[in-house]
């Protein structure tokens, strides 16, 4: 079986039943004026990976391999987002509120959209989530079922949230995780390397982290 460098161990690829996951690269997480930056976080942690990100993308694509991708949003209505939710944080801006680029992270509106250097291409599927994991109340299972996908690589942020949210839900349904390191970030250094060790202590408990590169070549020489 092919494999890619990976840390704890190298991860055991299945060239045809692999998927990359890009978790939240929203305009609202990472320009300013978008819901993170209102929450006082420094917005530039996250388009400083927008390079590997789209890199990753271009791999997977020239391997002819399925790219999913999802944005975290609410129904313009609001019925599906708890009021916990939308107070957490004592944000400036809180979700549902008008802002420089629209309504803060509701489905259609202009900030919710994926950055354009990342946006998604006839054919891959775009999951719009109201939590932080990508399985809660969407049809991601479903889909991958669909597709006989048993292993997905994760990119996207934040590492320590919605990204992490998402590998665990994965990892409880049999899925093999694994985490691209460059093309992942949190607004807080201190979180991702924390995160990191998480998901591969006790011999990858949650799943694998590499580089793009490792991946890259992985998946184009299987």
């Amino acid at each position: 079986m092919p494999e890619i460098k990976a840390d704890p161990f190298a991860f055991p690829l299945k060239r045809d039943a692999i998927a990359l996951v890009v978790i939240d690269m929203q305009r609202d997480f990472a320009e300013p004026g978008g819901f993170g930056a209102s929450l006082g976080n420094d917005v530039s942690r996250i388009t400083r990976i927008v390079p590997d990100v789209k890199r990753l993308i271009e791999g997977f694509r020239a391997a002819g391999l399925p790219v999913i991708h999802t944005m975290e949003c609410h129904r313009p209505d609001l019925s599906d987002l708890p009021p916990a939710k939308r107070n957490r944080g004592n944000p400036a801006l809180k979700i549902g509120d008008e802002g420089p680029m629209g309504r803060v992270l509701i489905s259609g509106e202009p900030g919710t959209g994926i950055l354009p250097e990342l946006a998604p291409i006839n054919g891959e599927v775009v999951i719009e989530k109201p939590g932080k994991g990508a399985f809660y109340a969407t049809p991601l299972g479903e889909i991958l079922k669909s597709k006989g996908i048993e292993q997905l690589v994760f990119a996207g942020v934040t590492t320590e949230v919605c990204v992490q949210t998402t590998m665990r839900e994965a990892n409880d349904r049999g899925y093999e995780c694994l985490l691209a390191e460059e093309a992942t970030e949190s607004y807080f250094p201190e979180f991702k390397t924390a995160a990191i060790s998480m998901i591969t202590a006790q011999g990858a408990i949650v799943g694998w982290v590499a580089s793009v590169d490792a991946i890259v070549e992985g998946i184009a020489h299987a």
